[in-house]
């Protein structure tokens, strides 16, 4: 039985993984559940699988989880805050880790499973955005194993051959990477018109069913440039060798390339608990829940060319993995602040981009080989983003 820290138990993927977990109960012994702020939701979850320990990222809420746990007579152990993320993440019952915290709060919990040496299921691609070089070194040193979680990376995963492990060189067989992306809500929106789109309907994904700040990022397509950073990393490459792809229908995961002139893809529903399932179950495979793909139902599939006029978040993360250094933490960063300043309408559908392109242009370029200077440049880049914000008044009439 392997023991499983769940870090963002009550976001979409926390929730897929328990929904795999509970198909195979004889499996997994749940050690840990965090959370930031969803009491109820943690609290639901820490009842029916009574976890050794429960995280809330906020101490207030971590004071009322505590509450309603000792009234149902729970036996779970509430901690709290960042020291309580690490300590979870690095417990020596703990084997597996799906590190599923949204955003840059993801990092340092991430960071703590690859010293300790865990198996990482890793969906927070802003570990490896922020610090790739940091995270990956330190799994090498400790021996964990990383596993894609996002379904275009865990696809390229299943596409190579059985002996390749998550950092390792492609070598010369493999011609380059194809990254799939559905294109997002505004894919054939005239682009005259995305200025004046709202939150909901940025958020209103034709295929995935997401949380609110990877749903907008899914619009702007910065979740596929920071993929591209993150494939980067897992794959041990560079932008030269992986080609972004729009494809709306959201089957084809992603691709890649042999220098034979094959192309193995991987293909499925759109559904979150495949990928966590193949994670939770490597090498080998188990059931996710998720139903067949039926091939006579899909009438085509489409394969497009981004539009870098409609994008611009895929041209700045080019230049982020490019620059290399603390560019793509910057990049990050600014996109946090200006995601939620667009779902908390104060900007614009179109000033997410220009903002961050406004702050990747001062950034000062700096090597990431510290955690101190990473987290320097992230604290820089979104008070900039907030200044800017602030001076150009890109509030919404």
């Amino acid at each position: 039985m392997r023991g499983l820290t769940i870090l963002g138990a009550t976001g979409s993927i926390g929730v897929s993984t328990l929904d795999v977990i509970a198909r195979h109960k004889e499996k997994f012994s749940i050690i840990a559940l965090t959370a930031n702020t969803q009491v109820d939701r943690l609290y639901q979850q820490v009842i029916e699988y009574t976890p050794k320990y429960a995280v809330m990222a906020d101490e207030n809420a971590a004071q009322q989880l505590r509450d309603k746990l000792s009234h149902s007579g729970s036996d779970t152990e509430v901690l709290s805050g960042i020291k309580g993320l690490v300590y979870v993440a690095s417990l020596p019952e703990v084997t597996d880790v799906m590190a599923a915290i949204v955003g840059a709060a993801g990092l340092l919990p991430a960071l703590a499973a690859a010293k300790s040496g865990k198996r990482i299921l890793l969906a927070n691609k802003e570990a490896l955005v922020m610090s790739g070089q940091l995270f990956m070194d330190e799994a090498k040193n400790s021996g964990a194993d990383i596993l894609p979680i996002d379904s275009e990376h865990n696809a390229i995963f299943q596409c190579m051959s059985g002996q390749y492990r998550i950092g390792e060189s492609l070598g010369s067989v493999v011609k380059r990477i194809l990254l799939t992306g559905s294109g997002g809500p505004f894919r054939a929106t005239n682009i005259n018109e995305l200025s004046s789109v709202t939150p909901d309907q940025a958020c209103a994904h034709p295929n995935w069913n997401m949380g609110r700040k990877i749903s907008v990022d899914s619009a702007t397509m910065m979740n596929k440039g920071l993929e591209l950073i993150e494939a980067c990393w897992l794959f041990n490459t560079n932008p030269d060798h992986i080609k972004i792809v729009l494809h709306p229908q959201s089957i084809v995961h992603s691709m890649v390339e042999y220098s034979d002139g094959s192309i193995l893809a991987q293909m499925g529903q759109p559904d979150m608990r495949t990928p966590i399932a193949h994670a939770l179950a490597w090498p080998g495979r188990m059931e996710s829940g998720v139903g067949s793909l039926n091939l006579f139902d899909m009438a085509k599939l489409e394969f497009e060319e981004p539009d870098l006029e409609r994008f611009p978040a895929l041209r700045l993360a080019d230049e982020a993995i490019r620059t290399g250094g603390t560019l793509p933490t910057v990049l990050n960063a600014a996109n946090e602040i200006a995601v939620q300043a667009f779902l908390d309408e104060n900007i614009r559908f179109t000033d997410i981009t220009d903002i961050i392109e406004d702050v990747m242009s001062q950034a000062t370029m700096q090597t990431a080989n510290s955690l101190d200077i990473i987290l320097t440049q992230d604290a820089w880049a979104r008070d900039t983003a907030k200044t800017l914000m602030h001076e150009k008044q890109f509030r919404v009439v």
